[in-house]
């Protein structure tokens, strides 16, 4: 392979690890959080429930309206 395609296959698989690191380490968050919650806060599973829905449901809006805003 010529050092030129190295360097973009190296570029893109960056890119698409860190898009889906920041997706995965978010979505986990809130359900770390949440889960704490519950445990330690007598928060129940339709709350819990709630919270995760409506930040992943969130997030997902926001992202969509990123990539048709900017074409991505």
């Amino acid at each position: 392979m010529s050092s030129a395609m190295c360097t973009t296959e190296t570029n893109k698989s960056g890119i698409i690890d860190k898009v889906v690191g920041r997706l995965i380490s978010r979505k986990f968050t809130v359900f770390i959080t949440a889960t704490s919650l519950m445990i330690w806060s007598n928060l129940d599973s339709d709350t819990w429930g709630l919270i995760a829905v409506a930040y992943i449901g969130g997030q997902s809006a926001i992202d969509l309206a990123k990539m048709w805003r900017h074409g991505a």
